[in-house]
């Protein structure tokens, strides 16, 4: 594995080869696999489990690992080509990122979109620009349209729960105080299309997935057996629903236009996911999420404290796919 930046760039076998992988380490550690190993991680955004799940498995695999978090005790990152340099960034990526990748045997980065230009993101336009200048093996950490490490640690969530693969999986926009980016919900939409689940899209008017998005995803549900489609009507979608997974995103009918995203969704605060939600769908259906979540914004703490979350097994699993995943770069 040279690059781990999108589930797409695997055949359905590797990803459940990754997966078992990922499981053998779990029940039978190798705490010298990765030693004399260094992970660099480049952080443009705030992280948690991120952060700290990728540090604790180069540990565990006996590997190192250094952080950076740009403007945070280092110097601010120009990322934009030909910019005039007369501002606050005082060093370009197009410098500092293959210094840091020659300190390091891999490096993970996270730059989250830049929620103006829709086109400009749906291409990754900016953390295509850092890959190309690593020789070195690199891991998405979440760009502007993809989260790869989330998407892997939720299949292995279905798998732990013995989720049927043909199950109904149910990704539903929920309520937020502002436009979040479209990197989980894509990411999340596609990974379920990849395991060959009935997958529907439950979304406000105003808030459709890209059809770039949604394309790419019909293709891969159709290559494992499954479907893909997206509706407004919430009893429907849930209707029978195995899983419903709740995130929030951004209108893409008026992208970057903060004013236009706020008016929409003032009047949806009723799009925070209670136990009524769950009324018609399959007996034992879960609720996941990505987190961090805004509790009684998003999701109401009866649900998140209830047996229906499985929010906290997603987050533990973070942890052993990128152990699998660095250690079949690297070991």
């Amino acid at each position: 594995m040279n690059n781990f930046l999108d589930l797409a760039d695997l055949q359905r076998e590797q990803i459940v080869e990754l997966l078992a992988l990922a499981e053998r380490l779990a029940q039978k550690p190798e705490p010298q696999a990765l030693a004399g190993k260094i992970l660099g991680l480049l952080f443009f955004n705030p992280s948690l489990r991120t952060l700290a799940s990728f540090q604790a498995a180069m540990a565990r695999l006996g590997g190192n690992s250094f952080v950076i978090s740009a403007g945070q005790g280092t110097w601010q990152l120009e990322t934009r080509r030909g910019a005039v340099m007369n501002g606050a960034p005082a060093e370009h990526v197009r410098e500092g990122v293959p210094v840091l990748a020659h300190y390091c045997d891999a490096l993970g980065i996270r730059a989250f979109a830049g929620g103006a230009d829709l086109e400009s993101d749906l291409n990754e336009t900016s953390f295509k620009e850092m890959v190309s200048l690593v020789n070195k093996p690199v891991i998405n950490m979440e760009s502007a349209v993809n989260h790869p490490c989330q998407a892997l640690a939720d299949w292995k969530t279905l798998d732990d729960l013995t989720v049927p693969r043909r199950a109904k999986f149910v990704l539903s926009w929920v309520n937020h105080p502002r436009a979040l980016p479209l990197a989980v919900p894509a990411a999340t939409v596609h990974m379920a299309a990849m395991r060959g689940m009935e997958v529907v899209v439950l979304r406000p008017e105003g808030f459709a997935l890209p059809p770039q998005i949604m394309t790419v995803a019909r293709l891969a549900a159709a290559a494992a057996g499954g479907s893909l489609t997206e509706t407004t009507d919430r009893t429907a979608a849930l209707a029978g629903a195995g899983v419903l997974y709740a995130k929030e995103w951004g209108t893409t009918t008026y992208y970057g236009d903060t004013e236009a995203d706020s008016r929409l969704r003032a009047d949806l605060s009723d799009w925070c996911v209670r136990e009524p939600w769950f009324k018609d769908a399959s007996p034992g259906a879960k609720l996941m999420h990505c987190l961090p979540v805004r509790r009684n914004v998003a999701v109401a703490d009866e649900v998140l404290d209830g047996p229906r979350a499985v929010v906290k097994r997603e987050a533990f699993n973070r942890l052993t796919v990128q152990m699998a995943v660095l250690h079949r770069m690297l070991a």
